[in-house]
Formats: structure tokens, sequence, C-alpha cells
């Protein structure tokens, strides 16, 4: 899967604007098109990076703790960014991966980190896999606070 790259389509309502399959060795090359999409999407320079970082740390959790690789979702509506990370399963179905832990959301793990930069996450656990889907508000008022409060 390291080698396989992301399939782009141009943003429009609700139009999936990326659609990659990603594993230990793909996470550098995911996080450049995370980024690339959601700049391309409107998202203000923070925010296009809060997207990197919970794309990241849910592909990270996935490789981790899930099946080892897994695929990741990026939408847009012109309002909102939505990111879909999934995987094929626990680790604990694995035969080469039975000590992986849970996908935890203690501070300092990327869930609580996604939780502190994302504007809505929904985690959806099966034994089929795990999906997670984060939302970032193309116009965040939080970008639009920091933006007044830098520009005084």
């Amino acid at each position: 899967m390291s080698g396989e790259t992301g399939r782009r389509v141009a943003p429009s309502a609700g139009t999936t604007v990326l659609e990659q399959a990603f594993d230990g060795d793909s996470l550098y090359a995911l996080r450049s098109a995370v980024a690339a999409h959601a700049a391309d999407a409107g998202l203000p320079r923070q925010r296009v990076y809060d997207v990197v970082v919970a794309a990241h740390e849910l592909a990270a959790n996935a490789v981790r703790h899930g099946a080892g690789h897994g695929r990741l979702r990026l939408w847009a509506d012109g309002q909102v960014l939505r990111c879909q990370v999934s995987d094929d399963g626990p680790a604990g179905q694995d035969p080469a991966r039975p000590d992986a832990a849970a996908w935890g959301r203690e501070h300092g793990h990327g869930l609580w980190i996604i939780d502190e930069v994302a504007d809505q996450v929904s985690l959806n656990r099966a034994p089929s896999g795990t999906t997670v889907t984060v939302t970032f508000a193309i116009s965040s008022p939080r970008e639009a606070d920091w933006t007044r409060s830098s520009a005084s």
C-alpha cells in the first residue's frame, strides 16, 4: 500500500477531494496530500495544520492499534471539511500484531489531541474495524477570533 497514491477530485459540494490507502510507510505522503487538499478547500493555514494533525494521528492509530493499514477519505461541501479514517479491525485479529492496544482517548494520546483541534469528532468501533470522522469548519469562529485579536 505504501506505493499507492491518492485520487484527486476537484472540490465541490459534498465531493470527495481525496481518497487514499495508507500504511506505516506512507504516512508522510498522506500528510502532504491532506495538507494540499485542505488548503484547496479554503481552510486558513492554522486550520490546515489542524486537519493534518488530526489525519496523521488517526492514520497512526490505525497503523499502530488497528490492522496496520487503513483508508483516508477527505471531502468538503463549502462549509465544512470532513476527514474520515477507517481500518479493517482490531489488531488482535491480526496474528502478526497480537500485542497492540485499543485506540485510547486519554490525555496526551492522539484522540485527545483530535478532540482539541476538530470542531466535531465521531468514532465508531465495530468488530469489522474502527471509523473516525472529524469535521472542520472552513470558516472557523476560532480562526476569526484569532485573526481579530492578532490585528489589534
